[in-house]
């Protein structure tokens, strides 16, 4: 009886659900993902529109805003300046527990984008001249072989008095310089191009004040660095020069520049030179550096000053004087790595 009492509500139920539903018009739903496939539109090989075809924009077009305009319209203020990361000024020790970001890191004090290219010099010393100089110096020890004592530099006091007692030592006898031992080449150590010094000293630019200008003008070009004023530090009556005048230019290329620099000089350069011997063996000042000169001929015969040689005057072109900076110790593994160059030496050689 009970199931019976229930069949009106539940027809009644049926009823008003039936009646709430809206009408649509009978057809057969598939599955979304046949459909999907069934529409996939049809990707030419080739682009039939043009990047040309593209509108072109005008200022007009482009709404630009204030940049006060929109801070005032900003509604939450920027964090502020100290809550930025700022790396520490100073290196205070590996052992310091504020360290600073490496070099490659932008936040970094010392970061420099790049690098952008490789010179082909140095891709050439990577590549085969680093290789080279271990196997040419290299200096086989046999196992069991006892240290060669290290040679004693450093001079020291005798007890004959008691005021020579914990005194510090003295330097070498005849110069107080100490330079910096020469150790065996290894790949921690294979001698690099570290940078090039470039200076002129012009006497006549007291009397004619273009002779700087020109000067700026050459190593400008054919360093792609500006140069600096020098200027003289005493006076000397006789030669009539007065303190603070300025007597020269020079400029320093350093990195990937002194790799494409040295390069220029080492292929363009030197073979123009008419009965050029080289670099003459006793240049050095034993701790890695090479220095030569070049005369007015010879800063001619640069590329950048050649093409354009109409637009400096050719009697005030003034010789240069270069110096190789090289992380050598010695003159002789600096002179190893400019031979390897190919940097020809000449006459005594001296290390």
């Amino acid at each position: 009886m009970a199931t019976l009492r229930e069949v009106p509500r539940a027809g009644r139920q049926l009823l008003g659900t039936a009646s709430r539903l809206k009408s649509c018009q009978a057809s057969f739903r598939r599955c979304a993902s046949t459909e999907a496939a069934a529409s996939r539109p049809t990707i030419p090989d080739i682009e039939q529109e043009s990047g040309l075809t593209a509108p072109i924009v005008t200022r007009q077009d482009v709404q630009i805003i204030a940049p006060r305009k929109r801070a005032s319209q900003r509604t939450h203020e920027l964090p502020h300046e100290r809550y930025r990361y700022h790396p520490p000024k100073y290196y205070r020790g590996p052992l310091h527990p504020v360290q600073p970001p490496p070099s490659s890191d932008p936040v970094a004090r010392d970061f420099a984008p790049g690098p952008f290219n490789l010179p082909r010099l140095k891709h050439t010393f990577h590549s085969s001249v680093a290789s080279d100089l271990m196997t040419l110096t290299y200096h086989h020890t046999p196992p069991g072989t006892p240290d060669t004592p290290e040679r004693i530099r450093l001079r020291e006091w005798d007890d004959s008095s008691p005021y020579m007692k914990n005194r510090p030592k003295r330097g070498p006898r005849g110069n107080d310089v100490l330079f910096p031992l020469e150790k065996d080449i290894t790949w921690r150590n294979i001698p690099e191009i570290k940078a090039v010094h470039l200076a002129m000293f012009l006497p006549k630019a007291k009397r004619n004040r273009d002779h700087i200008i020109v000067g700026k003008s050459v190593l400008q070009t054919i360093t792609g660095v500006r140069p600096k004023v020098t200027t003289t530090k005493t006076s000397v009556a006789q030669w009539g020069i007065v303190k603070g005048d300025k007597s020269g230019v020079k400029v320093s290329v350093r990195g990937d520049q002194a790799y494409e620099f040295m390069d220029k000089v080492i292929h363009l350069v030197f073979p123009k030179i008419k009965d050029w011997k080289g670099i003459s063996g006793t240049t050095g000042d034993s701790t890695g550096n090479i220095s030569w000169g070049f005369d007015p001929t010879a800063m001619q015969y640069f590329p950048e000053v050649e093409a354009n040689y109409s637009l400096y005057p050719s009697k005030m072109i003034s010789g240069c004087r270069f110096t190789l900076e090289t992380t050598a110790k010695s003159d002789r593994h600096a002179r190893l790595l400019c031979m390897s160059l190919g940097i020809p030496f000449y006459g005594k050689i001296v290390d």
